[in-house]
């Protein structure tokens, strides 16, 4: 696994709320599907919400409120990788807590959580174009 974050989710309880706080930080973004994409240099800030976040990484209802709502994601550059980096974390003591699978959005993805529990998103997103030295560009989702 390189040593890189390709995204940091923050789940967030009121999407507008933090938007406008962002916004007034100075932090401009994209917003599709209630989600917000900040291109924060080479990696990328994504305000989701809490809910949606934590069933997205597997994490049951029961679950939640131990859940820290932030999820860092490693993207990679294919299905294959992302099958090598979710073995290799179960293999160091990690727990699978969404298998690798296909997503809705074209892309193959699981999630993982450390020994302290934090979240962890392993994704080839084809929509994401990583640069040679692994840095992330969020696409201008106004051409789509």
């Amino acid at each position: 696994m390189e040593q890189r974050i390709s995204l940091i989710t923050l789940g967030v309880a009121d999407l507008e709320r933090a938007r406008a706080f962002y916004q007034r930080l100075g932090w401009e973004g994209q917003e599709v599907e209630e989600t917000m994409f900040i291109q924060a240099g080479g990696i990328a800030l994504v305000l989701w919400g809490r809910e949606k976040l934590a069933l997205d990484c597997g994490i049951s209802d029961d679950q939640t409120s131990g859940f820290s709502g932030v999820v860092v994601a490693h993207n990679v550059r294919s299905e294959e990788e992302v099958d090598d980096v979710m073995a290799s974390a179960e293999a160091a003591g990690a727990t699978v807590t969404r298998p690798a699978a296909k997503t809705f959005y074209g892309g193959y993805a699981g999630v993982f959580t450390d020994l302290d529990g934090h979240a962890w998103e392993i994704a080839h997103n084809p929509g994401f174009p990583l640069g040679s030295n692994g840095s992330i560009t969020i696409p201008d989702f106004s051409k789509s």
